[in-house]
């Protein structure tokens, strides 16, 4: 076990990044496809073939998620991630072809770095290209590379290098990874200590000014630091879970960005989770549900420990200093 997503069998992570304009993409493959399902909680998700996910709809599975940077914008690198899977003969049969099954979820990082370089679908096919199944990268690696964390007083003042974390966990034969990508407007506070790691800055840049302590004792609109916030991910999980169920362990990973993030899915979020089954497994909704929220939770945390300063953002390793 690496605690990292690709601890579940038959999940490949891929990373492709653009470090100097700070944005990224990141690919979850599962070429035999997986029961999918997807739990949009924020105001403002950016999103593709969501949709097909619903339990009422045909497409019993897909072949791939897409975590991306790029903001809508950043949708388009799905297509390298379609192209490369039908390549390789994987997707949906319609006769002709094979259609690849790849949803997508945004964070809006245009304001980290050039807003004018958004992921595309090179970026998508080379993050599929870079796919493997012991990938345990994380920090300042793809879609993580421009997330950032805290703009209750928009992107001037104070914010905290976001990125990208994984986890995962085992009992008896089950296993639940997660993989995030953290954007989030809130605070991040390990759930375990009960320390902040990560927000809004005070106006002296030497730690975190509190989200909630802003949203109570100041007057203020924010209106210039909700757009750009999103915390994305994925839990996977080697159960066999129909779509209907694997939607309801996606719904309660949210819980896992709950337990770390305040606040978290405002009107200006575009959280996401998926949830990606694909093994035989039987095991109990419940249990898999409730251990993707811890895990996912795990996954958070992670993530804002490996990011690293870039552009100018500090990094918690730079405060915790």
């Amino acid at each position: 076990m690496n605690d990292s997503i690709t601890d579940v069998p038959g999940i490949e992570v891929g990373h492709a990044q653009d470090l100097k304009a700070g944005t990224g993409c990141t690919v979850i493959l599962c070429r035999n496809g997986a029961a999918t399902g997807v739990n949009v909680q924020g105001g403002a998700p950016a999103t593709r073939e969501t949709d097909c996910l619903r339990p009422e709809n045909v497409v019993t599975e897909a072949h791939a998620v897409v975590l991306t940077g790029g903001s809508a914008y950043g949708l388009d690198c799905a297509g390298g991630v379609m192209r490369y899977l039908e390549e390789q003969g994987i997707g949906y049969d319609v006769g002709v072809t094979r259609v690849p099954i790849v949803a997508t979820a945004a964070l809006n990082d245009l304001a980290f770095g050039d807003h004018r370089v958004r992921p595309d679908a090179a970026m998508g096919y080379s993050a599929c290209l870079n796919a493997s199944k012991t990938n345990v990268e994380q920090g300042n690696v793809g879609a993580g590379t421009g997330a950032a964390i805290g703009r209750l007083e928009g992107n001037a003042r104070g914010m905290v290098k976001g990125g990208l974390g994984a986890a995962s966990f085992s009992f008896g034969d089950l296993i639940v990874g997660a993989i995030v990508v953290v954007n989030c407007n809130g605070d991040v506070i390990d759930a375990e200590t009960g320390k902040t790691l990560a927000g809004t800055l005070n106006p002296e840049r030497t730690g975190v000014a509190g989200a909630m302590k802003l949203l109570t004792t100041q007057n203020e609109q924010y209106k210039g630091g909700f757009p750009s916030n999103t915390t994305i991910g994925v839990v996977a999980t080697n159960a066999s879970l129909n779509k209907a169920v694997a939607t309801r362990v996606a719904m309660m990973a949210q819980d896992g960005y709950a337990r770390t993030i305040v606040p978290i899915h405002t009107l200006g979020d575009g959280d996401v989770t998926f949830c990606m089954c694909t093994g035989k497994l039987q095991a109990d909704p419940t249990r898999v549900g409730a251990i993707a929220a811890w895990v996912m939770a795990r996954a958070v945390v992670k993530a804002v420990k490996a990011a690293e300063s870039l552009h100018g953002v500090p990094a918690y390793k730079d405060l915790a200093k």
